[in-house]
């Protein structure tokens, strides 16, 4: 079976430990971000270490769209605290918000990198619009017992997409 659109490009431990220069200087103009348990715990608002981050974002070039499912209360609160562009209510992985944050940003998917937790929502979205994805480690492991039942599932797609990097080396 293949889980090909699934599979992230990378994984990082987090969305604060990227290199992102090296993205930057790789030709990346654009960010597209998760925010729950990406950026921040769920439900949390942008931390200070968060909004440092959005900084040195903008220094280094890169314009950004949090894109979620969720609400647009909670989406533009965040969004205004960080400086970041936002879609709301995404009906992530459906390409809509993908494509639309891509005009917001004014890029393309060759320029454009997508940082999320998620295979089934994030990563696959990105996927179908042809998006280099970065899969990070979920921040709280304490989640919503639908989000844990998907988990279980990716832990399926993440052993066979870790046994297709093994086979590269």
């Amino acid at each position: 079976m293949s889980f090909k659109n699934l599979y992230p490009t990378k994984e990082e431990k987090s969305a604060y430990s990227i290199p992102y220069e090296s993205y930057y200087a790789l030709g990346k103009r654009g960010i597209i971000y998760d925010i729950d348990n990406t950026l921040v715990e769920h439900g949390a608002p942008a931390t200070p270490k968060c909004i440092e981050l959005f900084e040195k974002l903008r220094y280094i070039g890169f314009k950004t769209v949090l894109l979620s499912n969720n609400r647009e209360e909670r989406v533009k609160t965040f969004a205004d605290t960080v400086g970041s562009m936002y879609i709301f209510k995404a009906d992530k992985p459906s390409q809509r918000g993908y494509l639309e944050a891509m005009k917001l940003m004014e890029t393309d998917a060759d320029s454009t990198l997508f940082i999320g937790d998620q295979i089934f929502t994030d990563v696959l979205g990105a996927n179908r619009c042809g998006i280099e994805t970065i899969l990070t480690e979920p921040i709280d492991p304490r989640e919503e017992i639908q989000i844990v039942l998907k988990r279980r599932l990716e832990w399926f797609v993440l052993r066979s997409y870790h046994r297709k990097e093994k086979r590269k080396k």
